[in-house]
């Protein structure tokens, strides 16, 4: 039998608002566990790994990936439970008004409050609807590009016609022997100073999309496109092939628990960032309000706002917000823990 395991605060969705929410939950003595429904935590981010984010306060302009790193570093701070792969399909409110959640397995996690800070659904990559493509997917059919230098000196082809495949074909054009890109229409929809540079530095098949894949064994080795309007054929060698075709996301849950959205979609909140919901508290792209930002700062903003009105929904008496974390007690012992490896190092 399952334990019972009660917890002050569950968070769905281990993007940028649910990691630096763990972390501030820590900062608020809050027993916080963090749910995530990939392999591995940092959200949408993972999508673009290489990519270069310039616009995180106080921070120099850095990868996706290192981004990941230092969010997640810093979220393990107090030590929250983690959960990862799991997706939560059920909530369930209880006569004393915890919470019980539910994963599509029917494992349970009980907790006083929720913040959903899993973005506008589930994010799932679109894949090939061609019969036997998943067997690919092992060797070089991508549909992200987690490192660049994979490519080197091979020949690519980049199905689009997005921001993502535009920025990938200019990108991997500097380093790859060939960059073939096809899109099943005439008209890319990327920054037009980046689309017209795609142009000149790569070959561009349109309006066609993939038709088939040819190869021996789980690599690719060739790739039949498909004119959109007659039907007309070609093929090209390849040693590559990267598939971004958008997203598809999944966020019939925040539709199923009831909780009020705006007319577009996304959740209804009020200035401490409770749904309509009472306990249930949210942050980042799943929701809209006044003053929104669109930034992975305004995650970081909306998280602490969200954790806030957690703490003082289980406790009114409780301070509005946690003391800065440079005169802050709670980082006392970490601060001594830090000078002392700094001296250590200093010595070596």
């Amino acid at each position: 039998m399952q334990e019972k395991e009660m917890f002050d605060l569950t968070i769905i969705g281990g993007g940028p608002a649910g990691l630096y929410s763990t972390f501030y939950a820590g900062m608020r003595d809050l027993k916080v566990k963090l749910v995530e429904y990939n392999k591995e935590l940092g959200g949408k981010i993972l999508f673009y790994p290489e990519k270069i984010i310039w616009d995180v306060g106080g921070m120099p302009p850095t990868t996706g990936r290192t981004l990941i790193n230092q969010l997640v570093e810093q979220a393990t701070t107090f030590n929250p439970t983690i959960c990862l792969n799991e997706h939560i399909v059920r909530m369930v409110r209880e006569p004393d008004n915890t919470y019980t959640l539910f994963n599509e397995q029917g494992k349970a996690h009980y907790t006083r409050a929720v913040m959903l800070a899993s973005g506008h659904g589930i994010p799932v990559m679109q894949k090939l609807e061609i019969e036997g493509a998943d067997r690919y997917e092992v060797s070089n059919l991508h549909y992200t590009v987690t490192q660049m230098d994979i490519f080197a000196n091979k020949r690519v082809l980049i199905s689009g016609g997005g921001n993502a495949a535009v920025d990938w074909a200019n990108e991997l054009a500097n380093i790859s022997k060939e960059v073939v890109v096809c899109h099943r229409r005439d008209e890319f929809g990327g920054h037009e100073k980046n689309v017209e540079q795609m142009k000149s530095v790569t070959k561009i098949h349109t309006p066609y999309q993939i038709k088939e894949l040819h190869g021996v064994g789980s690599a690719i080795e060739a790739v039949t496109l498909a004119h959109c309007d007659t039907g007309e054929q070609r093929q090209i060698e390849v040693d590559a092939v990267i598939v971004n075709h958008g997203m598809k996301l999944d966020g019939c849950f925040l539709i199923e628990a009831g909780l009020a959205l705006e007319e577009d979609g996304f959740l209804r909140v009020s200035a401490c960032m409770e749904t309509s919901q009472p306990g249930i508290f949210a942050a980042g792209d799943v929701t809209r309000h006044e003053g929104k930002l669109q930034l992975i700062s305004g995650a970081f903003v909306e998280g602490a706002t969200a954790v806030n009105g957690v703490k003082q929904f289980l406790d009114p008496k409780a301070d509005k917000q946690a003391y800065v974390s440079s005169h802050n007690e709670k980082f006392k012992k970490k601060n001594e823990q830090l000078k002392q490896e700094k001296q250590a190092q200093l010595m070596n």
